[in-house]
């Protein structure tokens, strides 16, 4: 089976960034499509950032009117309501 001295190398700096043996190291890089930085942040558990895509500026700019208003409007029935009551007292 032919080795490469690069594939050698990557597998060399993985077992001294991890505690993998080399078999392991081996194994982490076929799982891992022969890419080192993914196995040792797999190792790390250091997980793919899921990013939330907002499809539009316009979306954006709604999203948070809305959520201002809300908090608004629901600060306004509490002062309102605290209002009633102390009228009624």
């Amino acid at each position: 089976m032919y080795m490469d001295n690069k594939y050698l190398e990557t597998i060399q700096m993985i077992m001294r960034q991890t505690t993998y043996t080399d078999i392991e190291a081996r194994e982490k890089m076929l799982l891992f499509n022969n890419d080192p930085i993914l196995v040792i942040k797999d190792f790390m558990g250091i997980s793919e950032k899921k990013t939330v895509a907002i499809s539009s500026l316009n979306q954006e700019i709604y999203k948070q009117l809305r959520s201002k208003l809300d908090a608004s409007i629901s600060e306004f029935n509490k002062k309102q309501e605290e209002n009633l009551i102390r009228d009624l007292q």
